[in-house]
């Protein structure tokens, strides 16, 4: 028993609190049972990484190992990183080359994209329904089969052999995802948004700019993060568009220079441009995951 002081009753406070024994609380979530059956799951996640991250750690390992045949012969070095920034034009060159192009091609893929997935999913007009199947039936036409047509236009217009041609070309091809990503993303917001914007006085793109843009933010990011690594990690349009040394991206510069000595794939080199080209990548995705995910998820929040 606890003894009450008689001046604290008089005083006509309220009694102290008797302070019984306490419990342990156990974790919650935290069970033997919880563990058993959450570890088939954690065993089965860290070897599906393992299997995605043991050609990078490897490829990383041997861009910088000895390999006969290559610039780092002896010990472990940076010698092929050396072979590949000398490589003709300069590493720092093709870097700034494949920057501008993936930068333009994501800056118009977002912007294309943000209008016709806002006109798709809030405006109704004619045909519109069949204007979007059409959209998304570029993806059903094989990528390489329209580049050779896609050649001929743009050297029809002067932008053949330029990196700008190459972005427009790469925007072309990542449009249709895209704006049915958007699309989506508009849907998964309540109208009841813009139509209270629009009741307060604002237009149509000011509704868009100011209450919509926050709202679709995930998707925005899921859209530049995909077109920001095909047009990073693209080869083929390049390929076919370029065939100026001076203009090539890095991926195309590190496929040139595997075999730059009398056809002898070098591949300390090699290893070295995968790297350089991951890099960014690897950072990139890691940065924006969160809203990459959020960005997927938008469509099946919806109703």
């Amino acid at each position: 028993m606890v003894a009450v002081s008689r001046s604290h009753i008089a005083d006509g406070g309220p009694p102290p609190s008797v302070a019984g024994p306490t419990r342990r609380s156990r974790p919650r979530g935290v069970t033997i049972a919880g563990i058993a059956l959450r570890t088939p799951y954690w065993v089965f996640s860290g070897s599906v990484g393992l299997i995605f991250l043991a050609p990078l750690l490897w490829t990383a390992v041997a861009s910088v190992g000895p390999r006969a045949g290559t610039n780092q012969v002896d010990g472990w070095g940076f010698g092929n990183y050396e072979t590949l920034a000398n490589y003709q034009a300069g590493i720092w060159r093709y870097l700034a080359n494949t920057t501008f192009v993936a930068l333009l091609a994501v800056a118009l893929t977002l912007l294309i994209s943000l209008l016709g997935g806002y006109a798709f999913a809030r405006f109704r007009f004619p045909g519109k329904n069949i204007l979007f199947l059409v959209t998304l039936a570029i993806l059903m036409v094989p990528y390489a089969t329209l580049l050779i047509p896609l050649y001929v236009l743009l050297n029809q217009v002067g932008l053949q052999n330029s990196l700008v041609g190459v972005a427009l070309v790469l925007t072309m091809f990542q449009l249709p995802f895209s704006t049915f990503l958007m699309r989506i993303s508009f849907e998964a917001v309540p109208r009841e948004l813009d139509e209270a914007a629009m009741v307060d006085g604002c237009s149509t793109f000011s509704a868009l700019w100011r209450v919509l843009l926050p709202a679709v933010k995930p998707g925005l990011i899921t859209v530049g993060l995909f077109a920001f690594l095909t047009a990073w990690n693209d080869f083929m349009a390049p390929l076919i568009l370029i065939n100026d040394t001076e203009r090539m991206t890095l991926p195309l510069a590190v496929s040139n220079l595997r075999g730059q000595v009398q056809g002898v794939v070098d591949y300390g080199a090699t290893e070295a441009g995968v790297v350089v080209l991951a890099l960014p990548c690897i950072v990139l995705f890691l940065l924006l995951q969160r809203h990459y995910v959020r960005g997927f998820m938008s469509g099946a929040m919806k109703g």
